[in-house]
């Protein structure tokens, strides 16, 4: 799958952890006040990035196949009437397929790698903690 067909989502590290060790994410405070987990496409995670994450250390990406969340998952008008992914329910562990640790820039926004790039690191629950190149 390439990373551009990818959704992604920006959480803080100890909230993954804790998803990864309950089996699914509920979703972050915002996600939890809505009533929906909030993902951005590859063409949209920079803006996320720096619209509300700004100066947040410790954050990971989560790179997901949309299609593997089914009709929870809704396309949904949101920031200048683009179309977001929304899903409507927990997100299992085992949908997401890519992870990497975000550092922070000197303006104080993640330092996020290509769609490309991001897809190319793997997630394998057999090595809970680790994240391994292919």
């Amino acid at each position: 799958m390439s990373g551009s067909n990818l959704i992604y989502k920006i959480l803080d590290a100890e909230a993954w952890r804790e998803a990864r060790e309950a089996g699914s994410l509920l979703g972050a405070p915002v996600d939890l006040a809505d009533g929906f987990i909030h993902f951005s496409t590859a063409a949209q995670v920079r803006e996320t990035a720096a619209k509300h994450f700004k100066g947040q250390a410790g954050l990971v990406l989560l790179g997901v196949g949309p299609e593997s969340l089914g009709p929870a998952l809704k396309w949904e008008p949101s920031r200048g009437g683009d179309l977001f992914p929304h899903l409507y329910g927990p997100l299992p562990v085992a949908c997401v397929i890519s992870e990497r640790a975000l550092e922070l820039g000197p303006d104080g926004v993640a330092i996020l790698p290509e769609a490309e790039a991001a897809a190319c690191l793997l997630y394998t629950s057999d090595a809970a903690d680790e994240v391994v190149p292919v």
